[in-house]
């Protein structure tokens, strides 16, 4: 589709009876004729710009304007960015996605913008002055930030609800989860706010969101994009990336943003534009870590892939995650290491000890359960996560890539996911839940999430595709085949922006 000036200022008028429908729970096909025009992709917007059929300061305004219509239903922007927003796009940008409006997480600093990370605790902190290297490496692809996206606190739960801002609301149905830790940016995507907004993974935080909001969702390897310092290892867990509705602008910004310079920790991909011609050993799973089985929306939409896949002539053949019994409960051990940090921040921030006026249950309690580790038992649990790094290296070994689902089910109601819902409660729910993930950021591997499947009642269903370290080559390659003959971008959620 080729869209002008004129055209793209029509989706606006064109889209408003679309950003005004109520939430409902009817199938992707009845969501697509809501009314609306087609938003183009993040590499058409680029292109018109280059072309001079729009400037950079026109799409940036209507993106503003899509922006102020849709935040109201769904709360996907904690802070705007408007004014800078506004300023950037009236200057000489260069890059593959010069002019292209766009979301940072609020995990992340931008310069002139407050960084809140989803708490009540950082209310009274300044404006960023510094940001840092994959962000300076996003802004030089030329995109226009135009807010801040939600996140809940500290990037800890696979939801945007934080208790600070209220939940962020998915626009395929507006009393379910988003995903999280990127939520904000995959509700402003999924909606039409923005082609593609920044994301980052620390155990499903790219897939989580792409899954629960029908986007496509690439965690890289460890070490693989700019950023301010290479640490290997299994420990190392956080990697950064994006969400966006086709493989092509996922692609682009993942070729924009990965490290190519001497030193690096793998050979440069570059730009993935096709399918590829090998013919893949894939794996197939639909249990979680813990052996709990997917839920029968979920695992029929694994099944009917990896139908898709053979028939395609790819080797398919079932298989079992190499974890060990113990690998949940580790990674969540792991985890509250962090969250004992991020209290200690609170206190600083605040000058006094973090509480439940400055953070969620969830928080503290994980903040609580490091303080109870000996240091043989943090050594203990990082032995066993560098074993699973050896395990899941050994098995990859044997597959080209593993199909699984991302979520145990489809998008689970507000507030099920919840950093105030009853520690013990909750941890139950997130090790049957977030069953699939954790294991590739231990690992350092890449996966991603495609938009392949749908719920009974019209809610997306992400499929998982990993791979061994430094594989995202097949994975896009793939990517790009799928899309091709299962085509998601003509669905729209009932909330849309245009």
């Amino acid at each position: 589709m080729r869209m002008t000036r004129r055209g793209l200022m029509a989706t606006i008028s064109a889209s408003s009876l679309a950003a005004c429908a109520p939430k409902t729970d009817a199938p992707a096909a009845a969501a697509a004729a809501a009314g609306g025009g087609e938003l183009p992709d993040a590499t058409q917007i680029a292109s018109m710009i280059r072309n001079k059929e729009i400037t950079a300061a026109e799409a940036v305004e209507e993106a503003i304007k899509r922006a102020d219509k849709i935040q109201p239903q769904i709360n996907f922007m904690v802070s705007d960015t408007y004014a800078l927003a506004r300023t950037r796009a009236q200057t000489a940008l260069t890059g593959p996605f010069a002019g292209v409006p766009y979301l940072i997480k609020d995990l992340n600093s931008v310069i002139g913008a407050k960084t809140r990370q989803g708490s009540r605790s950082t209310e009274s902190l300044p404006v960023a002055t510094e940001q840092d290297a994959y962000i300076n490496a996003s802004f030089a692809t030329g995109i226009v930030c135009i807010g801040k996206s939600a996140t809940p606190e500290n990037g800890y739960l696979p939801t945007t609800e934080p208790l600070a801002f209220g939940p962020t609301r998915n626009p395929w149905n507006t009393e379910h989860s988003t995903g999280g830790s990127s939520g904000g940016s995959a509700a402003a995507v999924a909606a039409g706010v923005v082609p593609m907004a920044h994301a980052n993974d620390g155990g499903g935080s790219i897939r989580f969101p792409a899954a629960n909001c029908g986007l496509v969702g690439l965690k890289p390897s460890r070490g693989r994009m700019i950023y301010e310092e290479l640490k290997p290892g299994p420990l190392d867990i956080a990697v950064q990336g994006v969400v966006s509705r086709t493989v092509r602008d996922t692609a682009g910004f993942f070729a924009a943003t990965e490290f190519n310079t001497a030193g690096s920790m793998f050979p440069p991909v570059g730009m993935v534009t096709t399918p590829g011609t090998k013919k893949l050993r894939v794996g197939v799973i639909t249990k979680g870590f813990s052996g709990a089985e997917a839920s029968p929306d979920v695992a029929a939409a694994v099944n009917a892939t990896a139908k898709l896949l053979e028939g395609a002539g790819h080797t398919v053949s079932l298989t079992n995650w190499p974890t060990a019994p113990t690998f949940g409960d580790d990674f969540l051990s792991f985890w509250s290491l962090g969250a004992a940090q991020d209290m200690k921040l609170v206190a600083e921030i605040t000058g006094k000890p973090a509480d439940e006026t400055t953070a969620e249950p969830f928080s503290l309690r994980m903040a609580q359960n490091a303080a109870l580790l000996k240091p043989e038992d943090i050594e203990g649990v990082q032995k066993r996560l560098m074993e699973a790094t050896a395990a899941y290296n050994t098995w990859m070994a044997g597959f080209d890539v593993v199909v699984s689902p991302v979520f145990t089910s489809p998008p689970s109601p507000l507030g099920f996911l919840r950093g105030d819902v009853p520690f013990d409660e909750l941890r139950q729910r997130l090790l049957h839940e977030v069953g699939y993930t954790l294991i590739h950021n231990v690992a350092g591997a890449p996966a991603m999430s495609l938009p392949l499947g749908w719920s009974q009642t019209g809610l997306p269903i992400g499929i998982q595709f990993c791979a061994a370290g430094g594989a995202e080559k097949t994975l896009l390659e793939l990517a790009y085949e799928l899309e091709a003959a299962q085509p998601w971008i003509g669905k729209r959620p009932p909330v849309w922006a245009g």
